[in-house]
């Protein structure tokens, strides 16, 4: 019976975080378009990819 004294407050800080979780991720956009990323693979791209880029070793 004891062991309810840890389970129940560990249990409502770890659904206060899945909460935080969650809005977090609502309010940074996740949810927003839910339908291109899934039609996005059916997209016919016949174009070559672009050649690497060189980089300068010196960073300019």
């Amino acid at each position: 019976m004891n062991i309810l004294l840890l389970l129940i407050p560990l249990s409502l800080v770890l659904l206060g975080v899945a909460v935080a979780a969650f809005v977090w991720a609502v309010k940074r956009g996740q949810f927003d378009d839910l339908d291109t990323p899934a039609l996005d693979i059916l997209e016919d791209n016949d174009r070559p990819a672009p050649p690497p880029q060189e980089r300068d070793p010196h960073g300019s």
